[in-house]
């Protein structure tokens, strides 16, 4: 089995050139595939699957009807990126993110951007995720937004594009983690030849960042993550991360606010909390300020929050800035902060409430991209050129009841990546999910992202609820990289 029959039938390929080459960096590892004898690559394909199966690598499908947990699908074949095209789309995150955390601060203090007609008040105080408690929040460090995963794609012209800003309980990283110790256990000698750079360290810079945020004067401060519990789909992350981290993985249940401070519960008693990484919505965080009728969440927590005396990561309220229609402003958001053009563009945006948008998708329904602001996972979305009339009826009669609701994007040739499929590989599309930290005094995105592919031919939805799968993302150093390589940590193959 090799690539010479591999076709990238038109498309950007992340691995191969138009004109068949491996790109620059990716020669080592196509050499080393071509080189393998018959069989041997879907045995190698057949042991990481095993060893993922092993570690419980698995997320829960609410669509199913008995709500099955699977295991997350994953293809050896890595997406290699550059080590120039990353420092470009690094400094774009790096900006982005940063112009979102002061558009979130802006908007539950001064409210600058609104009174300067930049953005219209009611489409912000109309979002699914703006939180009126939050107004007038000052919190830790100016940080609202402390880990962000941004999703990028790479069109037919072969640049990046932000597809969406997930500010609220980005999820994924576990699989960036783990995705990486199967590949260097799967092919360690060429692993180690490409000089890729290191994502193992996010758990300690992660934790690192949550530290900086603890309330001033708490030297050694004791960090927590939250959890809904086993049904959320995400639980096999939430305890990854906390047990990478050597911190309690803790429930509603488990903290109570006493005397003002945040107790965990423990077998000696109870344990002040000083910053609790939370991987639960903003709804049911706090039945006194929130949902009332929230059972997972800890009474009080706000008044703590408010008054300095717990640090959340993420800050209540971010998600006012992930909103599908808000995502239409970001470009504009960049230049009225920074006063920079953004370095990484939005896919172009038809904003549905603009009646002179909204006329345009209606009749473009066929060739677009349709989606719900307030949805995710792959969920109330219609893609146009695969849809069929009924469908393009029913989202006109969506669109016209609720314009606020829907935004629309060109359908893009989005980049492909070689996909092993029996004893033949054959091109998928993918998208890139890069995770950004943002502590006290920097910002940092860890080296590469989860490379999210959709296993189903011709799809364009990657979500793993949809079918979709992962892949290893592989970010080389530069000759003047200051930063390391990971070590192919000599082992043997599988």
């Amino acid at each position: 089995m090799n690539f010479k029959n591999y076709a990238t039938d038109g498309f950007y390929d992340e691995l191969f050139d138009e004109e068949g080459k491996p790109r620059p960096g990716a020669d080592h590892f196509v050499e080393r595939i071509n080189q393998l004898p018959e069989e041997e690559l879907q045995q190698r394909q057949k042991a990481a699957e095993h060893a993922l199966l092993n570690l419980g690598i698995t997320f829960n499908v609410y669509s199913d009807e008995a709500q099955t947990e699977k295991i997350f699908p994953f293809d050896i074949v890595p997406r290699i990126v550059q080590a120039q095209e990353w420092t470009t789309l690094e400094k774009g995150l790096k900006q982005r993110i940063k112009a979102l955390n002061t558009f979130i601060n802006d908007v539950y203090n001064e409210q600058k951007i609104i009174k300067d007609g930049v953005i219209p008040a009611d489409l912000v105080f109309s979002a699914d995720g703006y939180r009126k408690p939050c107004v007038g929040l000052k919190p830790p460090c100016g940080v609202w937004c402390h880990i962000t995963g941004t999703d990028l794609v790479r069109g037919g012209d072969g640049k990046f594009y932000v597809l969406e800003d997930n500010l609220r309980c980005p999820s994924g990283v576990s699989y960036v983690l783990e995705n990486r110790q199967i590949m260097k256990r799967t092919f360690p000698k060429v692993f180690e030849a490409c000089s890729v750079r290191p994502v193992t360290d996010y758990p300690s810079r992660l934790l690192e960042t949550l530290q900086e945020m603890a309330p001033s004067g708490v030297r050694f401060p004791t960090v927590v993550v939250w959890t809904p519990g086993i049904y959320n789909s995400a639980y096999f992350e939430h305890s990854f991360l906390a047990q990478q981290m050597g911190v309690p993985l803790v429930e509603g249940g488990d903290l109570v606010v006493h005397r003002g401070e945040v107790m965990m519960r423990t077998t000696q008693g109870l344990e002040r909390v000083d910053v609790i990484y939370r991987r639960i919505d903003d709804d049911f965080m706090d039945p006194k300020t929130f949902r009332p009728d929230s059972v997972l969440g800890v009474p009080g927590l706000m008044d703590a929050y408010k008054e300095g005396r717990v640090a959340l990561a993420n800050a209540p309220g971010t998600g006012v800035a992930d909103d599908k229609a808000v995502y239409a402003y970001v470009p504009e958001i960049i230049k009225y902060y920074l006063g920079e053009e953004p370095i990484i563009n939005n896919v172009p945006t038809y904003a549905c409430w603009r009646d002179e948008d909204k006329q345009y998708v209606l009749e473009n329904l066929d060739t677009l991209v349709v989606k719900a602001v307030n949805e995710s996972g792959g969920y109330g979305m219609l893609i146009g050129p695969h849809s069929t009339q009924a469908e393009r009826e029913e989202f006109a009669r969506r669109i016209k009841a609720k314009p606020r609701t829907y935004i629309a994007q060109p359908t893009l040739a989005l980049s492909r990546v070689p996909v092993l499929v029996g004893d033949h590989f054959e091109g998928r599309h993918v998208d890139l999910r890069p995770y950004i930290l943002y502590g006290d005094s920097s910002i940092y995105v860890n080296p590469g992202g989860l490379t999210r592919v959709a296993l189903k031919k011709g799809s364009l939805v990657v979500n793993s609820s949809q079918g979709g799968g992962s892949k290893d993302t592989w970010v080389l150093r530069g000759e003047n990289d200051d930063n390391p390589s990971e070590s192919g940590q000599q082992q043997e193959a599988f």
